[in-house]
């Protein structure tokens, strides 16, 4: 099996792949004692692993030797670059995008080998245009929906909830307590957010772009935008497999 891992910030995204490329297994881990545990002992068929990092070079290192030690094989990082699987990296300093975010876009194109905006609803919001040649135009960076809830209550003393509220986003509605203005107003923000992006998407790529959501708030924004945009969960993942290409011993 394959072993692939997205070390973020704060958590481990990883998944097992068998022989056929499907996934066997996948979770989240704060750090590798507890992804091994999660493994329940199928590190013993794992035959090779590969893995993205945001972390700092020293603290990808001791991912890798904590692998390298625990699995005895030697883990394939991706590293970043100018170009990738007919991608040309936008950023002034190609070295300081993101490296899930450089792999989510390449991955992006190489699906629909069109002109796309990747956008990642996560922790952080990330958005992405790359023109029909594969040229990476550049983005946006945003808090997401946590980060947006967060800094309220962290900053603001009188904000204080428990109870979180489902608002429609299709029809917003004022809210009637202190738990549904915020929940309401960050969701007005997020998919504010979201709908200007596609609208300079069409300015700046044309009317027949491909939109690609990614992330924890992917289904929840795919409401609110016109019929066939995009959802794939694993957009990392699968750029991560054109960054390190690997076979099965």
């Amino acid at each position: 099996m394959l072993l692939e891992l997205d070390c973020g910030n704060t958590l481990i995204k990883w998944r097992l792949l068998d022989r056929e490329n499907r996934v066997r297994d996948r979770d989240m881990a704060p750090d590798l004692v507890e992804l091994q545990r999660l493994l329940g002992g199928q590190e013993r068929e794992i035959t090779g692993c590969r893995l993205v990092s945001v972390r700092s070079p020293d603290e990808t290192q001791v991912v890798v030797d904590q692998l390298t030690s625990w699995l005895k094989l030697h883990p394939e990082v991706a590293r970043s670059g100018t170009h990738l699987a007919g991608v040309t990296n936008g950023y002034l300093d190609p070295q300081r995008l993101g490296m899930d975010r450089w792999l989510a876009l390449v991955a992006g194109y190489h699906l629909c080998r069109k002109a796309c905006v990747i956008i990642d609803l996560g922790t952080a919001v990330t958005v992405d245009f790359v023109d029909v040649d594969g040229q990476h135009l550049g983005g946006y960076i945003a808090p997401g929906s946590k980060l947006l809830r967060g800094g309220l209550k962290r900053h603001t003393r009188l904000i204080r909830y428990d109870d979180q509220p489902k608002s429609n986003l299709e029809i917003p509605q004022p809210g009637r307590s202190t738990a549904e203005a915020v929940e309401f107003g960050c969701d007005l923000m997020l998919s504010g957010f979201v709908r200007e992006q596609l609208r300079i998407a069409h300015q700046v790529l044309g009317s027949s772009l491909v939109v690609i959501l990614t992330g924890g708030d992917a289904e929840r924004m795919a409401e609110l935008l016109p019929d066939g945009c995009h959802i794939i969960t694993d957009l990392v993942f699968q750029g991560l497999a054109l960054a390190c290409p690997m076979e099965f011993n």
